[in-house]
Order: C-alpha cells, then structure tokens, then sequence
C-alpha cells in the first residue's frame, strides 16, 4: 500500500480515497493503479473578475477537475457555494467518475465550482458570474472533453446562460456541450428530478431486499433531491416523519403532509415553522427512530461522533459524501445497509447522459421513456452491487467501489496503462 491508500480524515477528498482503499484490498489492486486512479488528470483554478451593480469588480475564485477520464468525457455539476474549495471539487470529480462507472456511461468524472454565495447575487450579477466562468473554461470543457450540469444552487437557467456563452464563443449550435438545460434549449424531460427517482428506484429495490415493510423515514435536505425523494415517497404511500433545510428541521411520528410542507417551504423559504410539526436540529434528525434515512444535504454529516446514535436500518445517500469512513465501520458493524452516494444518487447522471445522447441525435423522449430506462439502469447496477457484496461479504459501498474498481482497471489497460 502506498501513503495515499492509507489517507483518512474529515477531508473529503482523503475520504474518498479512504473508501477506495478498502475496494482495492479486496481486489488486491497493485498500487501504481490506485495512484493513477486517485490522482486527477486535470485540474483548473481560475480568477473571475465580476462587475457588480453598485460598480465595483469583484474577483471570485473557480473550479474545474477532471478525473477517470479512460471511459469519455469528464461529466459533473457546477456549484456555487461559500464552502467551495480545491480539496471538495477534487472529492466530488472523484466520485463523479465512480458514480459513471457503477451505473455504466461512458464518461469520467468532473466537478466545478465558484467560491460565492449566490443568495447575495442579484440576477444580473449572477448571469455575468456563469459567463465569466464559461470564459475562463472554454478551451477545459466542451461537448466531447467535458460536459458541465447544475449542482448546488445552480439551475437550468445557470446552464442556459452558459450554454449560450459556449455558442458565442465557439460561433455555433452545441446543446450537447451542457446538460439539466430547459426543455426548451434541448434539455431532456424527467431531467429536474431524476436525481430523486434514481434514488427512490434504489430505495423500493433495498427494501425487498431487506425485507423492510411500512418503514418510517427522515429526509435530511430539503433542497432539490430532498424535496423530490421526500414528495415520491409520500405519493408512493410511505411514511415521511421528518425533513429538514439549512435553517433546522420538522418532525412528526404521525407522518408530514409533504406536499403541504413543500408549499410552506416555498412560502416561507423554509421548513421550520410548519404547522404542529415539532421543530429539530439537522443533528437530531439522523439520529431520531426511523427505519430509513435519506441524507440529502452536504458531505460528512455523518460522522464517527453520531453514526453510533444513528437508528435507521436503511441509509439512502444522495447527498455527495455524507457519510465518513470512520462512520461506514460503525454503521457496518451495527448491520446497517448503506446505499451509497455513488449508486443512489446516479439518476441525475444517468439522465444527463440521456440528455446528451438526444442533443447529438437531435430527437427527444418522453419523461416515462427516459425514466423507463433509467429504472432498468438503476436496478441492474444495484443488483450487480449487491451480489458482489453477498461474494465478499463486505459493505455495500465496497462493494460499489470493488464493481466500478474492476471496469476501471479493464479501461485502463485497454488502453495500455
């Protein structure tokens, strides 16, 4: 084992690698691979100088990472976040082009970001932010190198102003170049919630596997993949208890009306304060007595400090990273099954691939096709995933990693690493 295989810590990027480690011992991956794997093809730092309403330039630090890139293209989101830094964006590239392995595209995995906290933007300021980025990019990113998509706090509108930056610059039509675009830039039906139905498709497959029947569950999140899994599994009949946003949490051993709380939450811009709901901590939320728990907010929420108090018997992540390897042994040891990031949250990746693939054909499908498709992907993935945890009788997230591990190395020496 080199230094790098033996890295840990509340970093998310050594968490990353903390998890791989554990895959490549099973395999006995020999070292030179997991340094290639671990190590990021490219990485982009970029000063963006803004004019801002009151007149003044502004200059925001950005992001771009590349990584795993022996399969097509680098594919991931672009954030816009205060805590944005280097070590995350590496993370969350890392996990990108894992997550396109296990759920087999054909890409490797990207990420970006900018250092901002887009509540303080106004509408102008952050139109001239995505374009500047776009500037700053242009020659690291395109249709068949790397293919941006929204992330934290940014949206359709996000990617169409950078869509269009692209096409100026480049003097052409390439919807391929971008995805989570509207529909009508070319983006694909189904796409805003895909992330949620991939999960939801992880979860109902869990379950019967489990043997989990009538489960109570908490959604920690309550942003776009949280709002959306906590509204599937309410229109599906299960029992959401508690859902919580930045701002602290609501619970209710009865059950929450979601669609009642989703239109306080817009009203409001929060949860906290719906009706006779019993207002909580995010903390207090992962660690109430629930049967699943869908951590839907940022990386390294669960940690060594509470995994122990956590009762869920089902874990569901489609935040990225939310769980530390510190935290996967404890949970592992009580006999709680973790879906991981990489698995539960690939319906958004999945899709986008789908988006791409109908902006190079130029003929779209209908949401129930798309999502038709992405069920069949989802199930097939998590069904291989499970049957390699039941031959190393491992966790399921090393299992995920020892699956997409073996694709990897394949590619690689295909390719005559």
């Amino acid at each position: 084992m080199t230094k790098a295989m033996e890295a840990t810590g509340s970093n998310p990027f050594d968490n990353g690698i903390a998890q791989l480690a554990k895959a490549a011992k099973v395999i006995d991956l020999k070292p030179a691979y997991f340094d290639l794997f671990t190590q990021p093809m490219e990485l982009m730092e970029v000063s963006i100088p803004v004019h801002m309403d009151n007149g003044k330039l502004k200059i925001f630090t950005g992001y771009r990472a590349h990584f795993n890139t022996f399969m097509g293209p680098a594919k991931g989101g672009i954030r816009y976040h205060w805590n944005v830094s280097r070590d995350e964006v590496k993370a969350l590239a890392f996990w990108m082009s894992w997550k396109c392995t296990v759920i087999n595209i054909p890409y490797g995995g990207g990420k970006g970001g900018i250092i901002v906290n887009p509540k303080e933007l106004s509408k102008g300021e952050l139109e001239r932010l995505s374009r500047a980025y776009i500037d700053k990019l242009v020659d690291f990113i395109g249709p068949d190198r790397d293919i941006p998509a929204p992330d934290v706090y940014t949206d359709g509108q996000i990617m169409a102003w950078m869509l269009d930056e692209f096409e100026k610059l480049h003097r052409g039509s390439y919807p391929a170049f971008i995805t989570g675009k509207p529909l009508e830039l070319g983006g694909s039906a189904g796409r805003g919630t895909s992330t949620a139905q991939g999960g939801y498709y992880c979860f109902e497959t869990a379950l019967r596997e489990l043997g989990l029947a009538n489960p109570t569950l908490a959604v920690q999140g309550f942003g776009n993949a949280g709002m959306f899994i906590a509204k599937i599994c309410h229109d599906h009949g299960f029992k959401v208890v508690a859902v919580s946003d930045s701002k602290g949490g609501i619970h209710d051993s009865n059950g929450l009306n979601i669609p009642e709380v989703i239109a306080f939450k817009e009203k409001k811009g929060s949860v906290v304060g719906f009706g006779k709901a019993k207002k909580i901590s995010n903390e207090e939320l992962l660690e109430l007595p629930v049967d699943v728990l869908f951590p839907c907010a940022l990386e390294n929420q669960i940690t060594k400090a509470n995994a122990a108090k956590v009762k869920a018997k089902l874990i569901v992540e489609l935040a990225n990273g939310p769980t530390t390897p510190e935290a996967d042994e404890i949970l592992h040891k009580k006999g709680t099954v973790v879906v991981p990031d990489i698995l539960a949250n690939s319906g958004g990746v999945y899709v986008s691939y789908l988006e791409w693939v109908q902006n190079r054909m130029g003929f779209y499908w209908t949401q129930d096709y798309v999502f038709d498709l992405l069920k069949k992907q989802i199930n097939n993935s998590f069904k291989d995933i499970w049957a390699v945890k039941k031959e190393h009788k491992i966790d399921m997230r090393t299992a995920a990693y020892v699956y997409a591990l073996q694709k990897m190395r394949k590619a690689a020496e295909l390719r005559g690493y």
